[in-house]
């Protein structure tokens, strides 16, 4: 198994992680034609070696109208911009990040000030890749719900200010492509340093981590203090909590393969690196022996969405579940749940895919009463189906089999097919499927 591992021992931000990435194998002209398919002009990315602390690695940087931007987001955060600046920022990342854009000249940033609406459509119409489109979109939709809720805004009327930004664009939907071009089995990541200190932002000087980065990393292990400074930027944030498997905080046993490392700008007494790495786990007892063959089912990690209700009647419950397949949803379930002070409740559990998940969330969020959710990755395992149809005297009825490793395990006959037939003879449904399977022959 192919397993990705971030060391965000100084945390991370967006230009760091392409400078990681690069190191560690992905083609920089491979990256560049991807993110020429954005249309946009005006750009040139480039990776030029450089040293911390005796470390060396990758520094991501970014050529706009003539002048060179680091990638390298001083962490810093100087967000001197008075509207919902992702902080994103992550051009300046030196991890004195991302929002020293003070922009002092006019290098045709059209996309300064875009809106999510208009990043979201920039991307998804895109020739590119369905993995990289999907990843792009889940990081950016994920900063776009911090900072509608930092600033008290809908999701669709947040104006991105550094995020919306040429130089951050191309971070995230650059740190989309690459993972797509690795094809990690699995992310790992270890705790996430957020820096110390505090951070001036254009509402004033707030503590580390800012508003949207506390968002971003709510739920995941974080650790503070190890650097007076911010350390982690929204950018950063979003991309661990929309690609992470799973979060290493104690001892771990590996393989280690090859490492990438991605330099920060800000020179520091503390090594300033995200360091990016392949490796192997290491054989436990319980393992499947060497050379023996993959489990005979599917395994994905989906994003599931729950939410609690109490105020909604069952009709609108109903549309809310119609209107989440519409959307794209795998599954969708209802539980009956006891909620404060022992009001009935109901647990809203949608099953959905990383290239539908921000449909999912708004359509959550407009078609029920909810005023916010969990969203958590799990693991689904599933059987290998095939979709087939018999024909026989009485027309052609569709069947579903299942296999498991290759051998049938099961066959159903569709519902609606069988409750046509048992209409049409006016027979239960139990007799309906008897005379489908003893008449039918396969087709």
């Amino acid at each position: 198994m192919k397993t990705l591992h971030f060391d965000c021992y100084a945390g991370i931000s967006g230009d760091m992680t392409l400078g990681a990435l690069v190191d560690l194998g992905v083609d920089p002209a491979a990256l560049q034609t991807e993110l020429e398919k954005l249309g946009l002009g005006g750009w040139k990315l480039d990776f030029a070696r450089d040293q911390r602390n005796g470390i060396t690695g990758l520094h991501a940087l970014v050529e706009l109208e003539g002048r060179t931007d680091h990638l390298a987001h001083d962490h810093d955060h100087h967000h001197d911009h008075g509207h919902p600046h992702d902080h994103e920022h992550d051009h300046h990342h030196d991890h004195e990040h991302e929002h020293h854009h003070e922009h002092p000249h006019s290098h045709d940033h059209e996309h300064a000030h875009n809106s999510w609406k208009e990043i979201r459509a920039l991307i998804e119409g895109a020739p590119l890749s369905a993995g990289a489109k999907g990843r792009a979109l889940d990081i950016f939709s994920r900063i776009a719900a911090a900072e509608a809720q930092v600033h008290g805004t809908a999701v669709d009327e947040v104006a991105f200010h550094e995020v919306g930004a040429l130089d951050s664009i191309l971070d995230i939907v650059g740190t989309a492509v690459c993972l797509d071009l690795l094809k990690p089995d699995r992310i790992t990541c270890s705790e996430i340093e957020l820096g110390g200190g505090t951070v001036q932002c254009a509402h004033g000087i707030l503590p580390v981590p800012a508003p949207a980065t506390e968002l971003l990393v709510q739920g995941l292990p974080v650790k503070t203090g190890g650097f007076n400074k911010e350390m982690t930027t929204p950018t950063g944030a979003a991309i661990l909590a929309a690609s992470v498997d799973e979060f290493i905080t104690g001892p771990a046993s590996f393989r280690l393969l090859k490492t990438g490392v991605g330099i920060g700008t800000r020179k520091m007494e503390k090594l300033n690196v995200l360091r990016v790495s392949w490796r192997e786990p290491l054989a436990e007892p319980s393992e499947a022996p060497s050379g023996a063959s993959e489990a005979p089912w599917k395994t994905e990690t989906l994003p599931l969405l729950e939410a609690n209700i109490d105020d909604m009647t069952g009709e609108a419950l109903g549309f809310l579940m119609e209107r989440l397949f519409e959307a794209g949803a795998l599954d969708v379930v209802f539980s009956p749940l006891s909620m404060k002070k022992s009001r009935p409740g109901t647990l809203v559990s949608v099953l959905g895919s990383t290239e539908k998940l921000d449909v999912l969330r708004e359509c959550l969020f407009r078609n029920s009463t909810t005023i916010g959710f969990r969203e958590t990755l799990v693991n689904r395992l599933s059987l290998e189906r095939e979709e087939g149809e018999l024909s026989g005297p009485s027309g052609r009825v569709r069947r579903k089999t299942v296999y498991l490793g290759g051998t049938r395990l099961r066959s159903k006959i569709e519902f609606e097919d069988r409750a046509k037939l048992a209409r049409d003879r006016g027979i239960s449904l139990e007799e309906s499927e008897a005379l489908i399977r003893r008449g039918f022959d396969p087709c």
